[in-house]
């Protein structure tokens, strides 16, 4: 029985949780995304694709009658549900736009914003967003063979939706149990939860035996791995901001090693970024996994980050040696 997916559905409004649990095996264990919209048919993202669902619990990539729709009622009742019947002890997570739920899933919201400078409260919910979080034991196996024991920096590379945090999470579990060499002293910055999914306290992923600094901004959380937990590397998600690259240039300085993700829409994206420029310039990664998302497969490529100058002005660009390509599926 496909666990995961019922831990979501456990989750929606009696009437839709009773027409999913319909949905054969096979299909639930293809499911990723769960979206309700409101006076819209509820949709099923599978890796090939989006679906919607009959009342009667049939797939079909037609907008066609008599499907499954979601009414305000609909929205409203599955999000006191997600909120245990609780919305003010849910505030914090609400107002940055998602919910962890049990099992390590998250749900994104929609709604009307209220300001008072920053994000003060939100109201009127229009959609609502269930992301199922599965592990994919073993998925680093490869990656981890063709990286030395003493590397220096890894940088997993892709578009939005491309297995990068899934990734991350296998290498930080792999490292830190001493799968392919000796354990290692992991701490994961998991600043929105993605890694982790920690619920009530206690992490729904298997991290192995990785320190967990659970709603800490990378700046924050490096500054306090350092300072506290003496790590031999680092793990942390979506680099991108000045105050990420000073933190992490700081950590490099203090000899930590860092694997980390960044949004990327293709293979040329990783040169093309300064700040990515700047990591490569300075030896934070010397290697680049770079996650390429289609329809129905993802390829890896494992990437040696090398260096040349341009005898004529002196710039430093940079180029990538490809160590070995593989086919892994990732959810």
């Amino acid at each position: 029985m496909e666990t995961k997916f019922n831990e979501v559905i456990s989750n929606l409004d009696l009437e839709f949780s009773r027409a999913l649990s319909h949905l054969s095996e096979k299909v639930k264990n293809e499911v990723q995304e769960i979206r309700l919209r409101i006076n819209c048919p509820v949709v099923l993202y599978l890796v090939e694709g989006m679906y919607f669902i009959s009342k009667g619990g049939t797939l079909t990539k037609m907008a066609e009658e008599n499907l499954l729709t979601a009414t305000a009622d609909n929205i409203r009742n599955t999000f006191n549900k997600i909120c245990n019947y609780s919305v003010y002890s849910y505030q914090k997570e609400i107002v940055n736009g998602f919910i962890t739920i049990k099992g390590g899933h998250r749900v994104g919201i929609c709604e009307t914003a209220i300001y008072n400078k920053n994000i003060e409260n939100i109201k009127d919910i229009t959609s609502l967003n269930f992301r199922i979080a599965r592990s994919m034991l073993g998925m680093s196996d490869t990656i981890l063979k063709h990286v030395n024991a003493d590397f220096s920096g890894i940088l997993i590379a892709g578009a939005p939706c491309s297995g990068k945090t899934t990734l991350l999470r296998d290498i930080a579990r792999n490292l830190s149990t001493g799968k392919f060499s000796s354990a290692k002293k992991v701490v994961v910055i998991d600043e929105r939860g993605e890694f982790s999914g920690m619920y009530r306290g206690e992490p729904q992923n298997d991290l192995g035996y990785c320190d967990i600094l659970y709603g800490y901004s990378k700046k924050d959380g490096i500054e306090h791995s350092i300072r506290c937990l003496s790590p031999e590397i680092i793990v942390c998600d979506e680099i991108g901001n000045e105050a990420d690259v000073k933190a992490i240039e700081s950590g490099v300085n203090s000899g930590v090693s860092f694997i980390a993700s960044a949004h990327v829409s293709g293979k040329e994206g990783i040169t093309k970024k300064a700040v990515l420029k700047r990591f490569f310039s300075k030896e934070v990664f010397d290697t680049v996994v770079f996650l390429n998302k289609n329809k129905l497969s993802q390829k890896f490529e494992i990437l040696k980050v090398g260096e040349k100058i341009d005898k004529s002005n002196g710039n430093r660009d940079f180029f990538f040696i490809d160590v070995n390509s593989g086919v892994h599926n990732i959810a």
